[in-house]
């Protein structure tokens, strides 16, 4: 059998694990599980995919990679299923997989959208994260390469180009320069005029340059969805995790966006349960869920990661953090659905996925009608909503 590779995890993971597919094409018998290590919860998982993949193929070979990879490397080389790992910074080398060079052909296109990875790793040192020990320092792909880069997906029949990355919004600190993501946004916009749907995956919205602004808030070619990496709504808390914004931060970029974009629909990583947050941070927490409009969120129940800051500071009950993620959901499902009701009845132009749904500008998610061809754009009027899609 062909080789497999199994994406757990972040948007990035996704994007290496098409890279990785093309790289291994021709290799057989090899299933390949690229981790996440960003919670206790995704190490479960990656340990969850490693048996379920070694039961389902008992004779391949089975090697592991990602974050995971590095962050608990002792203990899943230690799982009898496992074959060996892929160090997590040479995943797109040949030479990690001993085969040849020429190998790394162009893009293996599996979606209408493609991830375009611009920059990797990170050199913050947020008080509950462990990537930087999974990813390594923050790197980016200087501009003359992410435009080879989107040019092939493009001559692939990508309809979509989303720029991925650990950090995206530290990108180009390390390059000559030391240019703004704005400036590499603006120049694939430039160099690729044909390129109708540019999407951006989280950013740190205290690093966002006024180029990148002007183009979130201006430029129609990129798409009207700002995901931020957020994480909460309260102040103390926010202090206590490193992070470099406060609640007012956020809450004045989303309104200078908001009013120039109107159409604009908000996403944010948000952790609930962080240590020492109290019944009022709680509070804080869920009111910029309205107070913001997110529409497209990711909630994380705090996890204790070995070796950081947070593991070590009082620590808020397990049953606490699991209802306030429930509660944290909710108020973000409640502003999704009076959101999505807006929605119906205001034409969509819809990018069609091979799975019978397509996401609209504004990422909200459509079921099409039967036969549309994967990879067209497409004007839909959704008249209801069924199961959070709307149709």
């Amino acid at each position: 059998m062909a080789a497999e590779v199994i994406s757990l995890g972040c948007r990035l993971n996704l994007s290496e694990s098409e890279d990785l597919r093309a790289l291994l094409a021709a290799e057989r018998d090899l299933v390949v599980i690229n981790s996440c290590a960003v919670t206790s919860e995704a190490v479960r998982q990656t340990r969850q995919a490693i048996r379920k993949a070694r039961q389902a193929r008992p004779d391949a070979r089975l090697l592991v990679t990602g974050c995971a990879a590095e962050v608990e490397r002792a203990a899943l080389g230690a799982m009898p299923e496992v074959d060996g790992l892929i160090a997590n910074h040479a995943k797109l080398d040949p030479r990690a997989w001993n085969v040849p060079a020429a190998a790394a052909r162009g893009p293996s296109l599996a979606h209408t959208r493609a991830f375009v990875a611009v920059q990797n790793g990170c050199d913050h040192s947020c008080t509950f994260c462990v990537i930087p020990q999974g990813r390594g320092p923050s790197r980016s792909l200087p501009v003359a390469v992410v435009r080879r880069e989107v040019e092939q997906h493009l001559a692939a029949g990508a309809r979509e180009v989303v720029l991925t990355g650990v950090d995206l919004t530290s990108w180009g600190h390390d390059l000559p320069g030391e240019p703004r993501l704005g400036a590499l946004v603006a120049a694939i916009l430039a160099a690729f005029p044909q390129l109708t749907r540019l999407r951006l995956s989280s950013l740190d919205g205290i690093e966002i340059d006024p180029v990148l602004e002007e183009l979130i808030g201006g430029e129609a070619r990129v798409m009207p969805h700002l995901h931020l990496s957020l994480q909460h709504g309260d102040d103390l808390i926010l202090k206590r995790m490193k992070r470099r914004h406060t609640r007012a931060d956020a809450v004045a970029l989303v309104a200078r966006l908001k009013a120039r974009r109107p159409d604009l629909a908000v996403g944010a990583d948000l952790i609930a349960g962080f240590p020492t947050e109290d019944d009022a941070a709680h509070g804080a927490n869920l009111s910029i869920a309205a107070e913001l409009g997110i529409v497209h969120g990711h909630v994380f129940p705090y996890s204790q990661r070995p070796g950081t800051p947070a593991a070590r500071m009082p620590q808020v009950p397990r049953q606490a953090i699991k209802a306030r993620a429930a509660e944290l959901r909710a108020a973000i499902a409640a502003q999704r659905d009076h959101w999505l009701r807006r929605l119906v009845g205001q034409p969509q132009e819809v990018l069609a996925e091979r799975d019978g749904t397509g996401h609209a500008p504004n990422f909200a998610r459509v079921r099409l009608p039967a036969g549309t061809k994967a990879g067209t754009i497409v004007r839909v009027t959704p008249t209801r909503i069924v199961e959070g899609l709307l149709e």
